[in-house]
């Protein structure tokens, strides 16, 4: 079976920064990089969020323009996407607003094991291509990845990424919170390359930013 298309999608700094130099949860993005953020979860069945994203964030991104949601409810489609959660210790408290979302909420990790606040329970296998391979025959066809740096990197240093959407916010920040990690990561050669991505689109938006979208070159 064919895996799942897979988006990243992130607002970063000019210097390729996620958060300012102290670290907590990243705060770039204006409110056009909001709406390109909503347009994409709208084409999606599910995001990809990191253990260490929902800690810092204690929630997820969700659809509020109702252009969006009333496309996906003509379609069939859940209001909201799918957060798949990736995590090898999922203890996460249950006051945090994410478990009072209204969305589906599953849990991606090796054991599967179950985890108070989540309806299902996907099994996260040696290979993110087997993985996605899985996900995609549970439904889940389109993946918007929302980070963080680990997860990027794992799924980049297996090629499993096919496009990038990162928004240019017009600012430095320095520091070591870089959207793929610094220490540990292995790029593999053929990303690279020259070829190795396609522009597919460039936009500006509100506030001086730069939304810019590239297609993996397969």
């Amino acid at each position: 079976m064919q895996r799942p298309t897979v988006r990243l999608v992130l607002a970063v700094s000019l210097d390729g920064r996620l958060a300012a130099p102290s670290g907590g949860a990243a705060q770039l993005g204006g409110a056009g990089d909001r709406h390109v953020l909503e347009q994409a979860l709208a084409w999606s069945d599910a995001v990809l969020i990191g253990a260490g994203t929902l800690r810092a964030h204690r929630c997820t991104c969700l659809i509020h323009e109702q252009q969006l949601l009333t496309q996906r409810k003509q379609d069939g489609r859940p209001l909201q996407p799918t957060a798949l959660v990736v995590s090898r210790h999922p203890d996460f408290c249950q006051d945090w607003p994410f478990f009072q979302q209204e969305l589906e909420r599953h849990l991606l990790t090796p054991d599967l094991m179950s985890a108070e606040g989540f309806s299902a329970t996907h099994r996260l296998q040696t290979s993110w291509e087997r993985t996605l391979v899985e996900l995609a025959a549970s439904g889940f066809h389109r993946l918007v990845l929302l980070g963080g740096a680990r997860l990027c990197g794992s799924l980049l240093e297996a090629d499993q990424v096919d496009e990038l959407q990162l928004t240019l916010s017009p600012c430095l920040l320095g520091g070591r919170f870089s959207w793929i990690p610094c220490d540990g990561f292995n790029m593999p050669p053929a990303l690279s390359q020259p070829d190795a991505w396609t522009l597919i689109s460039a936009d500006r938006l509100s506030g001086h930013e730069l939304v810019v979208r590239y297609g993996r070159s397969r």
